[in-house]
């Protein structure tokens, strides 16, 4: 790759987030070339409901990607911040799969992608949101999204049954599909799940993750 400007990316470390801070990292460390500022928009003051940022996401949410390389193309959505990061800057294919060559692997890292971004993170965003910020608590909602975010625990506890990795042939590797459903699942306490000790592959995942150096840095 040629020299680079930096991305500009407009974030708070919510799990969406994390996800593409912790990707943004992983990039950094392989490609050296690669580099962005982040701008807190402290979600907690609607500074994501402004004129100006509505302007970059017409849906008011975080995170949200300038790319000057790319005539300051503006991508929002966390799961297309990511797939738009692996396919223009991920040259090697180390964080995804090509289509043309691995279709399969490809297809799996979509899947368990969309998983994450119709599942995990709706269901436990609702659990944290009758948890923590509802102006009343309403035991059935509470049990309901944290009950569901569970089962969604124990779905992708059976994808990492002899898997280090939810996509790629054998045990899998490393990809955008792990790191756009961790954030989500490391936050576990916050949603008032006591452990995750019943997931046993789910929880060595989580480890296995987090201990990649950008991953931690980008999560942290």
């Amino acid at each position: 790759m040629s020299a680079l400007q930096p991305f500009k990316l407009y974030t708070w470390p919510t799990p969406n987030g994390k996800k593409v801070t912790g990707f943004l990292e992983e990039l950094k460390l392989e490609y050296p070339e690669i580099d962005y500022e982040a701008e807190k928009i402290d979600i907690s003051k609607d500074i994501q409901k402004e004129p100006w940022f509505i302007k970059l996401n017409p849906n008011g949410r975080i995170p949200v990607l300038v790319d000057a390389n790319r005539n300051d193309f503006v991508v929002f959505e966390t799961a297309a911040i990511l797939l738009y990061l692996q396919q223009h800057y991920d040259k090697k294919n180390v964080f995804g799969f090509d289509p043309a060559t691995e279709p399969n692997d490809y297809s799996e890292a979509l899947q368990w992608i969309f998983f994450a971004h119709g599942g995990v993170g709706p269901m436990q965003g609702q659990a944290n949101h009758f948890n923590k910020a509802a102006p009343e608590k309403i035991p059935y909602a509470i049990n309901r999204y944290v009950n569901e975010t569970k089962r969604l625990y124990g779905v992708l506890e059976i994808r990492l049954k002899e898997r280090d990795f939810l996509a790629g042939p054998g045990r899998g590797k490393f990809s955008i599909a792990d790191i756009n459903v961790l954030p989500w699942v490391r936050a576990y306490p916050y949603t008032s799940i006591e452990n995750i000790d019943e997931f046993p592959n789910l929880k060595a995942w989580v480890a296995r993750n987090e201990a990649r150096p950008g991953v931690a840095k980008g999560v942290a």
